[in-house]
């Protein structure tokens, strides 16, 4: 009986590529959480008013009470976050005399920080009072994106921004994102995103770095554009504003919680048909970033391959649930 002839180095190569694929998505759809951890600790149920007091943080399921609320995300941001609150606060506080039905709040989200986080943010409560600010302190540290959503969902806004603590971005330019919201009406089920982008910079960015950076910024684009979101150049600013409605519809669905959520987040609107916008912002970068080059881009390498493979398997649905 003759021997079968071995394969051919092509399609050797092309089996041996196959059977890693299945074993990728075994491993993706294996390891899984089927939902989304939306468990919000004891402690975090509560927030420190001015006067000290602790007083229960209201659900985005209820109905909103101001115009905008702006959820800031923090870890060991006491050096740069007062840049960022005092330029936020002085703009919002003028365009509140200017309007007074325009109400706002700012929900600082201390994510576990090790410095003095909250001690900062909370002079600024003290002095705008907590209506107007708060500081939430989460009890550990679940990521960005796990920061934004506990903001998020102790949010009072029709509308909800995103805004880093490094106040890379000017914050008047929410009237343009602001603009870019509108121009999308109407909304379908009240649901719509704008999103602040710097790639209209990435010409200069791309000569102030190295050319490892570069190689791994072009890199990380590929992958957003070729696993994930095709519509959208830059996912990754943190200048965003949402609808309510389209802020409790992706944040409860949402399994990523450190740097690569923003393009779940896109991913998941683009799924539900959520209408988005991209709006050019000016962007400054600040020196600080917990951003630590090669480890931070892999994993979120690692986290855009595992969007797609476990939305594509099954093993995540695009279900809502509620936080408790």
């Amino acid at each position: 009986m003759a021997l079968p002839l071995p394969l051919a180095l092509p399609e050797a190569v092309a089996v041996l590529a196959a059977l890693l694929l299945l074993l990728i998505c075994m491993i993706a759809h294996v390891t899984a959480r089927k939902m989304p951890t939306l468990h919000r600790h004891e402690e975090e149920k509560f927030f420190v008013n001015a006067e000290g007091r602790k007083e229960p943080v209201p659900s985005i399921h209820d109905p909103p009470t101001r115009e905008l609320s702006v959820v800031v995300p923090s870890y060991n941001e006491e050096d740069r976050l007062p840049l960022m609150m005092d330029e936020a606060l002085n703009y919002l506080e003028k365009r509140q005399k200017r309007d007074p039905s325009f109400t706002y709040e700012v929900i600082v989200v201390d994510d576990g920080s090790k410095d003095q986080t909250t001690k900062v943010a909370m002079k600024y409560c003290k002095k705008y009072g907590s209506d107007k600010v708060r500081v939430l302190s989460l009890v550990k540290n679940r990521g960005k994106g796990g920061a934004v959503r506990m903001g998020v969902f102790s949010s009072r806004g029709k509308k909800i921004l995103m805004a880093d603590a490094d106040g890379a971005t000017k914050f008047e330019d929410i009237e343009k994102v602001e603009e870019g919201l509108k121009n999308l009406q109407p909304w379908p089920n009240q649901m719509a995103i704008s999103c602040g982008s710097r790639a209209h910079l990435e010409k200069d960015s791309i000569a102030k770095r190295s050319y490892f950076r570069t190689l791994l910024m072009y890199g990380f684009h590929f992958l957003v554009w070729f696993l994930c979101v095709k519509e959208i150049r830059d996912t990754q600013c943190g200048f965003k504003l949402l609808t309510r409605e389209a802020a409790l519809r992706t944040f409860s669905t949402l399994h990523i919680e450190r740097w690569a959520f923003d393009v779940e987040l896109l991913y998941i609107a683009q799924h539900l048909r959520i209408p988005i916008a991209e709006v050019a912002v000016n962007w400054t970068e600040i020196e600080g970033s917990k951003l630590v080059p090669f480890w931070s881009w892999l994993q979120m390498g690692r986290d855009l391959l595992f969007i797609r493979l476990r939305y594509m398997t099954g093993a995540w649905q695009l279900e809502t649930r509620k936080c408790n």
